[in-house]
């Protein structure tokens, strides 16, 4: 990500967060280095902390994008990522498949296919972001 930031010309901050107690440190660090836009990673961790973080981060006022849109419902800004119920139905075909006999190892390993992108136009409102028309056109879901 760094390589193609700087191939950008943007300068990319690698934050890191190991516990919720770090959160304030972490956007506090953000602000400190006038962070215009935040990438946050799909970890289970900050996908379950999703409410915490969220909360911590609206004063600092940072656009970010999520990649599931749990975030969103719960206020963030945007998400782009694998569709889950998608994969929740290629699992249950695979389970189906070895329930019929198949080997599990003579399964084909699949990427997903289906990606989604929400975005949530309350929230971008108060960061003062004018999404546009073409984008929300795309979006699979607006949350308003």
């Amino acid at each position: 990500m760094q390589a193609r930031g700087q191939a950008l010309g943007l300068e990319v901050h690698i934050l890191n967060a190991a516990a919720e107690s770090d959160f304030a440190a972490v956007f506090a660090a953000a602000g400190a280095r006038n962070v215009e836009a935040l990438l946050v990673a799909g970890d289970p961790f900050l996908i379950d902390l999703r409410e915490p973080l969220l909360r911590i981060a609206a004063p600092y006022g940072i656009p970010a994008i999520y990649v599931t849109r749990d975030f969103v419902a719960a206020g963030g800004l945007m998400s782009y990522g694998a569709s889950i119920g998608d994969g929740y139905r290629k699992a249950g075909a695979y389970a189906g498949q070895i329930l019929k006999g198949a080997k599990p190892a003579d399964l084909p390993v699949l990427q997903p296919t289906r990606f989604e992108l929400v975005i949530n136009l309350k929230t971008a409102k108060a960061l003062g972001i004018a999404v546009p028309l073409t984008l929300q056109a795309q979006a699979d879901e607006l949350i308003e």
